[in-house]
């Protein structure tokens, strides 16, 4: 209650200089108006890799393959057969196949975009999960046919690639800057790094995506009606403040971003079983979850959520027990006199950092000591890249198809192979999900990737925290908006101001 009475001190206070901000805004008031916390970084689909420029390159581009709401992939640009296990035949279909530039989008196109992917002089970060392609071959305009180095039934769910026009390949287009598509909306401008403009090509309707950083600033632009709507990166205080804001309307939906603790698995401490497991069990997830997160989230037990087609919703989580904390800590070889000493990094974010730091407060009181350590966000990156640490929390962002288990936890994926950063080394998980992939049936890798996210949860890898939810607030004569699963921008294809 004091931090909320703070808060509406503090937009009060800020408020006046905010009719200052309003008066002076140039606002577009044909434009629908989308607050962000990061611009994109790039425009091309080849490169983009970030929240921002992954949500926006899909309302510019369209791809061959996207996914329903249990992450089975599905028809986008072409339905596809296998013809053999290491041989997939894609056919486009008649829509989505023109290009903002006027041509027509056509297999030559499909073929010219993977194959700049593939080729390791361009560096796209896309390369490394589409290496197995042997070959593409453009059959006619309409039918492109992938051969394989091997076997792959998730093959169909990698092919989530912006299309773009060989003819601008060739010409060696910046599509950074000036995206050529076929998706719902164009660009229109990007006159600098606070705002970008893109046209709906079915209405002509305007959605300016306007860059504010600080989400107490955020907050004020929507209510002074400088912005009409914005997505999630708000701390709960906020978002329980809007509620209660009469020009404004609020939506939540269930989201896939899974957020956990990752160990070194070859540190003295970190590295011991019986110490993950007394984490495990001195976190107090569902209190964190109700009190600090507002209620939005859902715990979890494993990267992929319930409902994913390989998730698993049978998992039992580790209960909140400290007396079992501290009895797994004696057998560990601890003593009230010399508990484990861990140091937990984290970035510089206010929200993340509060969030690390109620969590050192439960490890303490179960006898685990923690250094909390938070850093900007590139250097703390850095190090979780390289392998700098004993014990940091992050959030596996989009996850769709299971072969994320392959990249994170297999002993052929650690950097830069892969993301396997904790070291994590186990021929149980190595069999298991090479078996999983092995598997030309969807049911038995289902079954085997189950298999799999059971001794991941025995083993400890990553303590898993929860899902967060998604939160989507506009201004009141917004509507049509539906929030994704993974929290992309999708909803603007149909969302109108009454």
């Amino acid at each position: 209650m004091q931090n909320l009475l703070s808060l509406i001190r503090l937009l009060f206070i800020l408020s006046i200089s905010a009719f200052a901000l309003l008066s002076c805004a140039d606002i577009q008031k044909d434009a629908l108006r989308f607050g962000l916390a990061s611009m994109p970084v790039t425009l091309d689909p080849r490169f983009a890799t970030d929240a921002a420029s992954a949500r926006i390159n899909r309302l510019l581009y369209r791809r061959l393959v996207d996914f329903d709401e249990s992450s089975m992939p599905v028809e986008d640009l072409a339905a596809w057969n296998r013809i053999t296990p290491a041989h997939y035949r894609f056919v486009l279909g008649e829509h989505g196949r023109q290009f903002s530039d006027g041509t027509y989008l056509n297999a030559k196109d499909v073929k010219a975009t993977y194959e700049y992917i593939l080729d390791a002089n361009n560096a796209s970060p896309h390369r490394i999960s589409l290496s197995h392609i042997r070959k593409i071959k453009a059959v006619d305009d309409d039918t492109i046919d992938f051969y394989l180095t091997r076997a792959d039934p998730l093959f169909p769910g990698r092919l989530i690639i912006g299309i773009v026009p060989q003819q601008l390949i060739n010409a060696q287009h910046p599509f950074n800057r000036q995206p050529a598509g076929s998706g719902p909306f164009k660009l229109l401008s990007w006159p600098d790094s606070t705002r970008l403009q893109l046209i709906r090509l079915a209405d002509n309707q305007r959605v300016e995506f306007i860059h504010v950083q600080d989400p107490t600033v955020r907050v004020l632009k929507i209510l002074r009606g400088e912005i009409d709507m914005m997505q999630n990166d708000l701390p709960p205080e906020l978002v329980t403040y809007l509620t209660k804001q009469p020009d404004l309307q609020l939506q939540k939906g269930a989201g896939s971003n899974f957020v956990y603790l990752g160990f070194n698995m070859n540190d003295e401490t970190a590295g011991r079983l019986k110490v993950r497991q007394a984490i495990a069990h001195a976190i107090k997830r569902e209190e964190i979850i109700k009190y600090v997160l507002g209620g939005a989230a859902h715990t979890a037990n494993t990267l992929l959520p319930p409902d994913h087609w390989a998730g698993h919703p049978g998992l039992v989580s580790y209960p909140y027990d400290p007396d079992e904390s501290r009895r797994l800590l004696r057998e560990a070889g601890y003593t009230e006199n010399n508990s484990p000493h861990i140091i937990y990094k984290t970035s510089s974010d206010p929200f993340r950092l509060r969030l690390a730091t109620i969590i050192q407060q439960q490890l303490a009181e179960a006898g685990i000591q923690v250094e909390l350590r938070s850093y900007d966000w590139g250097t703390f990156y850095g190090d979780i890249k390289t392998g700098n640490f004993q014990m940091y929390s992050l959030m596996w962002v989009g996850i769709k198809i299971p072969d994320i288990f392959h990249y994170v936890f297999h002993s052929g994926a650690v950097p830069p192979q892969g993301a396997n950063r904790g070291r994590f080394i186990s021929e149980i998980a190595d069999k298991l999900i090479e078996s999983a992939e092995a598997s030309d049936a969807v049911a038995d890798q289902a079954r085997q990737y189950r298999e799999l996210q059971e001794y991941l949860l025995k083993q400890l890898p990553y303590v898993p925290l929860w899902y967060e939810d998604h939160v989507f607030i506009s201004r009141k004569d917004v509507t049509g908006y539906k929030i994704a699963k993974d929290g992309n921008y999708d909803g603007l294809i149909s969302v109108h101001r009454q």
